[in-house]
């Protein structure tokens, strides 16, 4: 198998998901639901450029296939990097529960496996900022393509605050797990509502 999972096919990927083994996980799927997501919106902004129609919008365009290019790759590359920090956290586990390291050693591997699918959840709220401009000022013929970006960015989303919530729950220092937390509820709430209002005006808008 290639070394990074960026050099994986998609059937690469789901077996690796399929199998049991504890990387790649959950972690890399949200990555991946979110770099589809920015694709998308790629793709639309690329479809879009150079229109007469939407000339009033080229140069926001061009920033949108630049930034939403940029999340993608950063997405690609968070999956890595999940899957990464999450193995010694898997490994510790295993440390003889009267191994006077292993309490502390659990908690330095947990707040370090949190650190990818918190910075999922910051790299998604962007991607949904972008698709939220392109429902504006996209091309219309793509318009179903910016809802299933936010379908997926929501779902990206989700699944990235729900890997941070499960290393929080475990950790001892209880003052940063809930500094961790609101920050991720805070991204959770505003952004779960403003992708699934891009998905409701969509889907209004091609059923009208």
């Amino acid at each position: 198998m290639p070394e990074t999972m960026a050099k994986w096919t998609c059937t690469d990927l789901a077996s690796a998901l399929a199998a049991k083994e504890s990387v790649p996980g959950g972690g890399a799927a949200a990555a991946y639901a979110g770099a589809l997501a920015a694709a998308l919106g790629s793709m639309v902004a690329n479809f879009t450029t150079g229109k007469k129609t939407y000339a009033a919008y080229e140069e926001d365009i061009q920033r949108i296939l630049k930034e939403s290019d940029q999340a993608r790759l950063r997405l690609i590359e968070l999956m890595d990097e999940d899957a990464a920090c999450f193995y010694p956290l898997s490994q510790a586990y295993g440390i003889p529960k009267d191994d006077p390291t292993r309490e502390e050693t659990l908690e330095q591997c947990t707040k370090t496996a949190l650190e990818s699918p918190f910075a999922m959840m910051q790299e998604i709220c962007s991607v949904i900022e972008l698709l939220e401009e392109l429902q504006q000022k996209g091309s219309r013929l793509l318009l179903s393509d910016v809802g299933c970006g936010a379908a997926l960015a929501r779902a990206a989303l989700e699944s990235a605050a729900l890997n941070v919530a499960v290393n929080t729950a475990g950790l001892k220092d209880r003052a940063f797990a809930n500094s961790v937390d609101e920050d991720s509820e805070r991204m959770l709430t505003e952004y779960s509502s403003r992708a699934q209002a891009i998905l409701d005006a969509v889907m209004a808008s091609l059923r009208a």
